[in-house]
């Protein structure tokens, strides 16, 4: 399970450069077309289905001619191929021009005067379902790669510049940082930007796969692609070009799908071992036949063009890339971005994942977790604090106007506002005089503190909480506990890890007290406390020692131990999706998606095993067989039936591929 993070890129499918599925196809018909005078007049049909053929002057080269035709025509692509195989890496391409060579040549032999007799029905049937089998590759790869092409899509070309308060439209392209567009109700957003006006509900399931609406407002971002709802915004542009999430998405999504994995470079081997076993036994076959005397000529190189054409690792070549493009492609729709193809290989073998705590287990924000009031309402300490903290723009006075507004409620007018330095505030509320500040400010003033509150300040403390008080002008009248929020989705994420058998590891830089509250929150056994930046990466480094580790952390911070982790999930991303540290990106920055993650990697994983199982496991009989070792028992396997057994091949690891699909994430166990 090392990880190799100066993996070369390699080109995948280089045997198709400038080929498409409409070449192929096109060159399928034509020569089919081609293939029904040549099965007509052929011998072997007209003795089958006892019939005899018009004769006219020439008739007896339409087969020959037209044969030529469908050598030339549909099987260039396999000749150019093979020619520039054997100047590199010798392949499938080879193994199919050989074949369809060895039959040509031979069958043209036979109508120029040797004795024999030809096969240019087999040529022609070969050519055939050999176009066909390409085509159906090159659409299923196509088709697989289709989630560039949707994302490309989602940008629109036009934007509504706003240019001295006129609104004039632009080419997207034309747009430059500090730009102001509007954006209508329905519209999609076609640049990277941040609302300076307006408010409006955001679709960005196609970045997150989240279906449901995100509020935006002044000062939040905003993602070219997403759609914007009912309200009209103005964005000012932050990113353009190459530097937009959208193209960042689509240039790591491209990259994950253009390398290669290990168990590609393990099929890659295999193919080319295939292809030298494929000469070696059809050259093999053919004088073996030959000095039996069985069949003779004619018979041993039939033998020897079915090996060739059975043994072509067509289904080998495309095992593996089918899948990763599909795991890549269905990773993009569901938030996680692939930067490493062989991820998908390692993740499956994850044994503990280690997850940083602030922003990633927790929202990395400040919220009330516990209230203590003597004296007066627990409701009523709520709004005063959160009355006097609405005018002030501290951190944990905002998380108590948020619990005020969670709660639903009304916060009163404060009057006579002021903020005391390295204290707090105090103001009046309702005639009333308060203070909402630190613990220790109590001390300086010389105020009560009741013992219930006194007990649940040492309470709040032992649990790492920040804790602010609420008083008036003679005592202390309530304690707020605060904290970094725990993440409802990190409670159902350990614990679906902890389900799959994956031991959930907790760091952090906090203090013990606090690492102890949140692991016993989200029922994590084994945490480490103050953990330096700088320390992570030896941390991660004990538990990779001890088995496979996964480490989630910020893309930023935790390079270092999303480098040294046996695979590295960056969290907190949000729309900075470039994190060249990572092997997968977490654009929701929501932990679930981590379980999500090695759900996927362990089905690809399946998928490649079966795939490469099959496209190896059918040569061990269909080699035999098409060498002629049934033969005595009147199993014959013609190079068309063997070209039929090698497509149904390919058409299978190509199926199961897709099937990849149909996997429900979320509802994936």
């Amino acid at each position: 399970m090392t990880k190799k993070p100066n993996q070369k890129k390699h080109a995948g499918h280089d045997k198709h450069a400038g080929h498409s599925p409409a070449m192929f196809k096109r060159r399928f018909f034509i020569c089919l077309a081609l293939t029904l005078p040549v099965l007509y007049f052929a011998p072997s049909f007209q003795e089958w289905f006892n019939y005899q053929t018009i004769e006219f002057p020439g008739s007896n080269w339409v087969t020959p001619i037209l044969s030529s035709v469908i050598y030339f025509y549909g099987g260039l692509v396999f000749l150019k191929g093979a020619y520039h195989e054997i100047r590199s890496k010798i392949g499938m391409m080879t193994l199919v021009a050989l074949a369809i060579t060895v039959a040509f040549v031979y069958s043209v032999a036979v109508s120029l005067g040797l004795k024999g007799n030809s096969f240019y029905w087999e040529l022609a049937t070969l050519v055939d379902i050999m176009l066909l089998g390409h085509w159906i590759e090159m659409a299923s790869v196509q088709g697989a790669s289709r989630a560039l092409e949707h994302l490309a899509n989602l940008v629109p070309s036009i934007a509504h510049k706003k240019i001295n308060g006129q609104i004039e439209d632009v080419p997207v392209s034309e747009l430059v940082e500090s730009d102001r567009i509007l954006i209508r109700p329905g519209e999609q957003i076609p640049i990277d930007g941040e609302v300076s006006d307006g408010k409006s509900s955001v679709n960005e399931a196609f970045l997150t796969g989240e279906s449901r609406p995100v509020v935006k407002k002044t000062n939040d971002e905003v993602i070219a692609g997403s759609v914007n709802g009912e309200g009209a915004l103005t964005i000012k542009v932050t990113r353009t070009g190459d530097e937009t999430t959208l193209s960042q998405i689509m240039r790591l999504v491209k990259e994950a799908q253009a390398s290669k994995s290990q168990y590609q470079n393990q099929a890659d081997r295999l193919a080319g071992w295939l292809t030298y076993t494929a000469i070696a036994v059809s050259t093999l076959t053919f004088i073996v036949w030959l000095s039996v005397g069985t069949g003779g000529l004619t018979f041993a190189i039939n033998r020897a063009v079915t090996v060739l054409v059975i043994t072509c690792p067509h289904a080998l070549g495309l095992a593996i890339p089918l899948v990763i493009i599909n795991a890549t492609s269905m990773a993009a729709k569901n938030g996680i971005l692939v930067r490493n193809r062989d991820a998908f290989e390692r993740a499956q073998g994850i044994k503990t994942i280690a997850f940083d705590k602030t922003g990633t287990l927790t929202k990395g924000e400040f919220g009330v977790q516990k209230i203590y009031a003597d004296g007066i309402e627990e409701s009523s300490a709520l709004v005063i604090a959160a009355s006097l903290e609405s005018l002030s723009e501290h951190p944990l006075g905002q998380a108590i106007i948020q619990e005020a507004q969670k709660r639903d409620r009304h916060l009163d007018q404060a009057t006579d506002f002021k903020a005391v330095p390295g204290q707090g505030v105090e103001g009046v509320v309702n005639n009333q005089h308060y203070r909402v500040g630190r613990p220790e400010w109590v001390e300086e003033l010389k105020l009560k503190f009741p013992p219930a509150l006194k007990k649940g300040l040492q309470e709040s403390e032992s649990r790492g909480e920040s804790a602010i008080v609420l008083m008036d002008d003679q005592q202390v009248l309530a304690v707020f506990g605060l904290a970094d929020q725990v993440r409802e989705s990190a409670r159902e994420a350990v614990k679906k890890l902890q389900e799959m058998g994956v031991q959930v590891v907790m760091i952090t830089g906090d203090a013990e007290a606090v690492a102890k509250t949140v692991a016993e929150d989200l029922h994590i056994d084994r945490y480490y406390a103050r953990v330096l930046p700088e320390d992570k990466a030896d941390l991660i480094r004990k538990l990779k020692a001890e088995q496979p580790t996964a480490f989630v952390g910020d893309g930023i911070n935790d390079a270092p131990a999303l480098t040294e982790a046996d695979l590295g999930l960056a969290i907190g991303a949000g729309t900075n999706v470039a994190i060249e540290s990572a092997d997968l990106v977490l654009v929701k920055s929501d932990p679930l998606d981590a379980t999500y993650a090695l759900k996927l990697a362990k089905a690809t994983y399946n998928k490649m095993i079966q795939n490469l199982f099959w496209a190896t496991g059918y040569n061990v009989i269909g080699i035999p067989l098409a060498a002629g070792i049934a033969a005595p028992f009147g199993i014959i396997l013609s190079p068309a039936v063997g070209a039929v057994l090698m497509s149904i091949s390919t058409v299978f690891v190509s199926i199961n591929a897709m099937l990849l699909r149909r996997i429900r994430l979320r509802d994936y166990v």
